[in-house]
This record gives C-alpha cells, structure tokens and sequence, in this order.
C-alpha cells in the first residue's frame, strides 16, 4: 500500500469528515450538511511516474484509507522482452470500510463522520511488447469515500514505457489488448463527490504512429512529428489527391506528404490515375497544346495525302463516264456475245461523234428530293428507244436513285448534333447513290429501252455521270452504229436551243458552276474554237462563284451584264448566243438554273426550247441570219415567248397543262424571281455557306476531331486535378 498522507492527503472538517486523496486525478470534495472541503491535488509526471499513491490524510481516526502502491516491472536499460498479463496488476488507492480501526473493540457506526478514499498508486512497465488478455486487469483507481460524505481519491498512474518501437517497414503491433486498464476515481458517498481519473500514458510514439500503444496512422492522415496524442496526425491535403484515387494504408504509418493513394481501377495510370490518352495530353502539355499539335499533323497528313492522290491516282474520275479498261477481266453472267465484250471501247472523240443527247436528272440530290427522271423520253430520243420499256427503266432508276428514311434521320440527327459529320454522311450516301446508279447502267440493265442492237449488247448505248459536287446528273444517249440513219446523231446547229445547267447549290462552298466536259466542249468546237469556249466557261464560272442563293435577284445581275459585255460578244462571232435562264421546278421547289444556248447570224435548223429533263417541242425549221430574227419575231413578240411557244405547242400532248418548264432570265425578269424560304432560312443559310467541300473534307474532319479531343481532354485534366 502506499501513504496514509502524501502530497495528495485529503483533507478534514472539524467533525472528522475527509476528502478523497489525489494523484493522477484530483480527490472528490468531503460535504456533510452543507459543509464541504476540497480533495487532494493531483501530482507526479505522467509520462514517467513515480510517486505513491496519498491516504485520506489523518491516520489517528477511525477508517483513514491509504493510497495505492507503486507496480514496476522492467528498468530502462532492461525491459521486459514480452508481457503476458491472464490475471491482476493492481495499485489501487484503499477505500472507507476495508481496513477501518477499532476503539475498544467497538465498531463505530453512528459516527457521522468519515475520511474520504486514497489515491490510485502506479503502474510503471518497462517492456517491448504487452499481450492483456481477457481476463487481465491493469488498475490503479481511486478509492471509494465514507458513508457520511465522504470524497472518492483519485485515480493512480499507468505508464507503458515501450522500448525500441519498430517503425518503418518493419512494424508490427506491440501491444494485444483484450481485457481492462483502469485509472477511474473513487465513488464519493451520500454529497460527497467522486475523484477525478487517473492517466494511463505510453511513451512518445515515432513518427506515424500514435496513442498508448503506438499504432499507425488511420488512413488519409500523416504525422511527421513524435508523440502520443490524436491530435498530431493530420488530414493529408485534398488537392493532392486525384478524383480516381483513393488513400492506402502504409506499414509503420505516413510521415510525410504527399499520401500514398492507389487509382480506383486498373485502366487508370499513376501518379494522375490517368487514362492513356490523358497522359498523352498531359505529356504534350496540356490540352490546348496537344489540340494544335494533332492540329498541325492532321494538317499535315490531308496535305500529303491530297498530293499523293493527286500524283498516284489523279482527279476523282467517279462523277464521269467510267470507261470499260481494255484489259478489264470478262464476266460471262452479263447477256451478250463474248466476242462483243471484247471490242474495244470508243475513245472521247468518238463518244462525243456517236453522242445523241444529254438527259439531266431533276432534283437537287438531298434525302428530302433525291434524283429522279421522267417518264416522257426526250423529243430527241424517241426515235432510238422503245418508250414502253423507257418507262420501265425510269422506274427502276428513281427507285434506285431515292433514300431510305433511316438515311434521312441519320442526317437529321448528325445535322443537331454534329453538322460536318453530316455533311460527310450526305457525301458519302451521294457518293454511294452514283456509284449504285453507274454500275446498274454499265452492267445490270440489259439497256433493253434502245433500239439498237449493237447498244444492248455493248451495254453502250446509256451512261450516267455527275458532276464532282455530285448534285447534278444527267443520262447520255449514244448511238450503236447500227441504226442506218443519216440524220442521226444531229450536228450543234440541229440540237438548238440547247440547255446546260449549272452545277453547285449556290452556297459558299459550293458555288454555281458550268459543267462542261469532254462531250460537250467537243460538240460546241463545231461552232465555237476549242479556246474560246475555254476561256468564256472559265469567265462564267468566276461570276458564278459570286452567286449565293438567298439573293438570286441581285447576284445575277452581274451575271447577265457580264454575258452581255463580254461572253455573247466573243460568241456571236462563231454565231452563238447563249442566256442565263430558269428551268423545270420539282414538286419542292426546287428550280434548277443554267444557260440556254442557241444560234445567231447562221443558217441553221432552230428547234424548240429544250429543258433538262429533256421534255422539248418537235423539230421545226426556221432560218434566223440575223439577232433580230432570234430576238424577237415578226410579231414583235419576244425572244423567250417565241421559243416558249414551241415548246408549249410541240408538248402539249403529253404534258400536263400547267406545268412550267422555265424561262429567260434577263434584268427586267429578275424583279419576278421568287426564291422559296421557311422559317429555318436564316440558320439554313448560315450552315450551308460555312459547311466543308470536296478536298477539304480531310481538314474539315480534323478540325471537328481535334476540336472534340480538345473539350474532352480539357473536361477530363479538370475533372480529375
């Protein structure tokens, strides 16, 4: 047992009533009809205790009490490899009633006074490691006050002094705990009051490890100082920490920042818990410098591959005629003689020698008005096809040429969300639509329409082309070689008024301009020198570029000035005229714009107003020597109603009767041309003049790809820092 007294005694009233005793806590106050007085003080170092516990502080009355001992197993230089505790290690401070005094042999119990209960002692273990079991009891607590009032002592002092503390990666735990170490105050009695707790301490832990027994860390905290207490392991900073990781536990604890943290998945990649395309990004830089590097390659790699095209395969030759190759390999599913298959094909001149007419198709080629042809053949070709079996192969070609309604939402939905993606969608299905087209004419019709043999087994005799925009097409009719007919094919003077329609939308990107290839160009150098038709399409085209649709009555002005100054001057010298003019609207309102060529100052066979799908008047001759003579008739009327009225006469037996196949456009009739708009104008106007075309559709691709890598990097590196 300890002192009956100490430095922690409790102290006593005049009719003998104590306080508890103090040690590690202070002792519980004495009262007794109001009358109170303090307990004794607490003293000695927790963190290397050595003192005895303090008695109720006056052994002369009956019951004093006596403070706890002192328990010290180990030394310093000597601790206790292990400890195994199964039972008791006690230092508890004696309360009121366990070792009371007698006077004369008789036990007082009507006292009404008392002493107050001692101090817990101490408990000092110099060890390596300690394993409590369940049974086991550590305690040096207070004890407890007398009936009358008296105070509670308070509770001793345990400390564990830990002897050379692993760390690091070599720690393990040094201290098993199940059962129980106590350092409570004593219980005061009646208005006494209770002891305060006594301490239990541990030596100062290491760095990452904290409490009595030194354990680490919990997760997501470091400490990089010694000692014991919760307090000094710190939150690990949040801004350190990616989105995609998480904090791991470290044997022997964290001691210093940054944490140790691990990604959520095995896809993503230390330090950043990135992915490979962020790290990527993140190596170049950052998104924004990584978006212009991939930038200038994508640049880079559409520049070497425009010029490898250009150097190894040449012009997209898919909009024209797709020759049959000498060499081209017989296939003998298709109907006809394999000596025929193997006669070699006409070259261009020929073409154009053997050309009868060119069929150009209606509508503008979008999923809402696909291309489609006629069912009336054209006045020209009557002569050399079976209009029955005509029908029939107009109906097999619109069907082929229409969409289906999944391409059409395809484009809609790519058109909101993202419209270059559409635009290559509607060039790739156009793109598709004439290849199909091309390769049923050359080879799956058995052209059984002509009358010539000679074409139906050739399969020459009908081709389909394009222009490279691929918005305007057009059927070529030629002939076999077997007709026996010396008015057929007709010379340039026979064929007009001819028309030639424009190619392009009248967009930005895709301006109206002047088809004219091969067959064409051949048949005007029977009139007009190579060179100068040349050079009055390259003019045209130059104007047209200027065109845009939505302002047709003011753009085409300097169209008509400039065919009136310049283009008819250098024409009408080869006595050929030629006038900008509107042709047959589609059911949509789609109106096709071109030129309509036809001859002046020269003897020839003038023929009615042709329009592009063909449908024109019967051949009727007239001479006109002069501009006069095709400018305005006899009667004084005009020139377009004179070459209407043909048109009107020669067709009203198979066409309906209001419908309008097209007129001059010149600058009075301007003020009458009606552009059909919607409320989506203004937003159709701003796509269609700003959307990618022909050889830039790689660099269009690679803005639109560099621009979505670049939000996305940026979405991402944000997201996770």
């Amino acid at each position: 047992m300890g002192c009956s007294g100490g430095v922690g005694r409790g102290k006593v009233l005049s009719n003998g009533l104590g306080s508890g005793a103090g040690h590690g806590g202070k002792g519980g106050v004495g009262c007794y009809n109001g009358s109170c007085i303090e307990g004794g003080i607490s003293y000695g170092d927790a963190n290397l205790p050595c003192e005895l516990g303090s008695g109720s502080g006056n052994d002369s009355l009956a019951g004093s009490t006596a403070g706890g001992g002192i328990t010290v197993m180990g030394s310093w230089e000597h601790p206790l490899l292990s400890l195994s505790v199964e039972g008791s290690v006690i230092a508890n401070g004696e309360s009121f009633g366990e070792n009371f005094r007698k006077k004369n042999h008789v036990i007082l119990n009507d006292w009404n006074g008392g002493p107050g209960g001692g101090s817990g002692g101490t408990i000092l273990l110099f060890l390596r490691a300690l394993d409590l079991g369940e049974s086991g009891i550590i305690s040096s607590v207070g004890g407890h006050g007398s009936p009358s009032g008296g105070g509670g002592g308070g509770g001793g002092r345990i400390h564990l002094h830990w002897s050379d503390i692993p760390t690091g990666d070599v720690y393990q735990p040094i201290a098993t705990v199940k059962g129980s170490i106590d350092t409570s105050g004593g219980l005061g009695r009646d208005q006494g009051g209770a002891g305060e707790d006594g301490t239990v301490t541990g030596k100062a832990c290491p760095k990452g490890l904290y409490g009595i027994f030194c354990v680490e860390c919990p997760v997501g905290t470091y400490k990089n100082v010694t000692g014991s207490d919760r307090i000094l392991c710190h939150q690990c900073p949040a801004y350190e920490l990616s989105h995609r990781a998480v904090y791991i536990a470290v044997r022997g604890g964290v001691t210093e920042t940054p944490c140790p943290y691990k990604c959520i998945s095995d896809r993503y990649h230390m330090p950043h818990c990135y992915t490979a395309l962020e790290e990527l990004i993140s190596t170049f830089g950052g998104p924004w410098i990584f978006g212009l590097l991939l930038l200038g390659l994508l640049i880079l790699l559409a520049l070497v591959l425009s010029v490898a095209r250009m150097k190894f395969f040449g012009v997209d030759e898919l909009p024209g005629p797709a020759p049959t190759q000498q060499g081209s390999q017989i296939d003998h599913s298709f109907p006809f003689l394999e000596s025929l298959n193997e006669v070699l094909e006409t070259n261009r001149v020929e073409e154009s020698q053997n050309h009868v007419h060119r069929m150009y198709f209606l509508g503008s080629n979008t999923f809402s008005e696909s291309w489609h042809l006629p069912h009336t053949p054209p006045e020209q070709v009557k002569e050399i096809v079976y209009e029955g079996a005509f029908s029939r192969f107009v109906d097999e070609i619109n069907a082929i040429a229409s969409y289906q309604w999944w391409e059409g939402s395809i484009y809609s939905i790519l058109s909101i969300l993202v419209y270059p993606f559409a635009w290559s969608w509607q060039r790739w299905r156009r793109r598709m639509k004439l290849q199909r087209l091309r390769e049923f004419v050359r080879s799956e019709y058995d052209h059984a329409c002509l009358r010539s043999c000679r074409s139906r087994a050739l399969y020459e005799g009908l081709k389909v082309a394009a222009t490279a925009d691929l918005m305007l097409a057009y059927v070529d009719f030629f002939l076999g070689g077997d007709e026996k007919r010396t008015d057929l094919p007709p010379r340039l003077c026979q064929r007009f008024p001819m028309s030639l329609l424009f190619g392009g939308d009248g967009s930005y990107m895709a301006p109206f301009f002047l088809h004219s290839d091969n067959i064409i160009t051949s048949l005007m150098s029977q009139c007009v020198q190579p060179t100068t038709w040349y050079r009055f399409v390259s003019g045209l085209n130059a104007q047209l570029r200027l065109v845009r649709r939505g302002r047709l009555r003011a753009m085409f002005r300097p169209v008509i000035r400039w065919l009136d100054t310049h283009g008819n001057p250098a024409l009408r010298i080869h006595g050929v005229r030629v006038d900008l003019a509107w042709f047959q609207a589609t059911t949509c309102g789609y109106c096709q714009y071109g030129l309509l060529v036809y001859a002046v100052e020269e003897e020839i066979e003038c023929t009615s107003f042709e329009s592009p799908d063909g449908a024109v008047a019967v051949r009727t001759e007239q001479e006109s020597r002069t501009s006069g003579i095709c400018r305005e008739n006899p009667l004084g009327h005009s020139r377009e109603e004179t070459l209407l009225s043909q048109i009107n006469r020669s067709s009203e037996n198979f066409l309906r009767p209001k419908k309008t196949y097209g007129g001059i456009l010149d600058i009075n009739r301007l003020k009458m041309l009606e552009e059909k708009r919607d409320i989506f104008y203004p937003l159709s106007f701003i796509i269609y003049n700003t959307k990618p075309v022909g050889h830039l559709v790689a660099l269009s691709l690679s803005l639109c790809v560099c621009v979505c890598v670049c939000v996305c990097a940026g979405a991402c590196i944000r997201k996770s820092v």
